[in-house]
């Protein structure tokens, strides 16, 4: 695969998170929808059901690959088990690219299946780095690093989140996929500004948007990505695509999904919002 240019990347347009509850409305209506993120663990298993919704649902969409897996920052050896699915699945889906999450997610050969941030140093930057290197090497193309939400910090940590992602990409020379929700998440439980995370990234490095919903518990916020996008994210977004350009966005939703259609119409909210930035955008230069 060739790497993601911008122009590509802008000409996606907007997306959905592909989910089992829509397969087959999916082929039936063939909704307004620009392309699919297809989560890449639920693909890895051969044949069957999943690959079989994914082959047809691909004949008619662009799309990418999302994973949860890659545990780039992890101190355990690189899975090469699992590289050689993702690379195999590539090759089927043929994904406009390819991105997980900078983060964690076990430790001695177990799965702990979740997303664990990570210290902001210096010395894991070196690590991080060495390994997104090794994974494009491996795949044939740069991929995507998408930021977590988190909920603690590390006594440890030596900058602010914004500028470790910043330099990864700039050491590994990958991309960003650019999480508005988990930018809020995380800048009411730390206690930061969130334009200073959308100041703190190089606009040239970003090729994807996700948008999703959260659950606000007063004293924090939980990522939980079971409820619509709440006012203050569409904001962000909105901050975003004035700083960013027209970024191919997408909307997840993995719990309490709701009908297609509802899906849709918030897609049509993103629309809405990303093109009254771009005309703001327009309107300063």
């Amino acid at each position: 695969m060739p790497a993601p240019s911008t122009a590509a990347a802008a000409a996606l347009g907007f997306g959905l998170g592909l989910r089992t509850d829509h397969y087959d409305e999916i082929l039936a209506t063939s909704p307004r929808i620009d392309w699919f993120e297809a989560l890449t663990e639920n693909y890895l298993v051969p044949g069957g059901k999943p690959l079989h919704y994914l082959d047809r649902i691909r004949a008619n969409y662009p799309m990418v690959l999302h994973g949860v897996s890659l545990s780039i920052g992890s101190t355990d050896p690189l899975d090469l088990d699992y590289l050689k699915a993702l690379k195999a699945l590539a090759r089927r889906v043929e994904p406009a690219w390819i991105s997980d999450h900078l983060c964690w997610t076990g430790v001695a050969g177990k799965n702990l299946h979740d997303l664990f941030p990570l210290p902001y140093t210096e010395q894991a930057i070196d690590h991080v780095a060495t390994r997104v290197r090794q994974v494009q090497d491996f795949l044939g193309c740069q991929i995507l690093l998408e930021n977590v939400s988190s909920y603690v910090g590390f006594r440890q940590s030596q900058m602010p989140e914004w500028e470790f992602l910043a330099e990864i990409a700039a050491r590994a020379d990958c991309f960003i996929l650019l999480d508005v929700n988990n930018i809020y998440v995380s800048a009411f439980n730390h206690g930061f500004e969130a334009r200073e995370f959308l100041d703190g990234v190089p606009p040239f490095r970003i090729r994807q948007i996700h948008l999703a919903g959260h659950s606000h518990c007063g004293s924090h916020i939980i990522d939980t990505h079971d409820a619509p996008i709440a006012d203050p994210v569409w904001a962000l977004y909105g901050e975003a695509v004035m700083r960013f350009g027209n970024v191919a966005t997408m909307i997840e939703r993995d719990d309490h999904i709701p009908p297609l259609a509802d899906l849709v119409t918030e897609l049509d909210e993103a629309r809405r919002t990303a093109a009254s930035a771009l005309r703001t955008r327009s309107a300063a230069a």
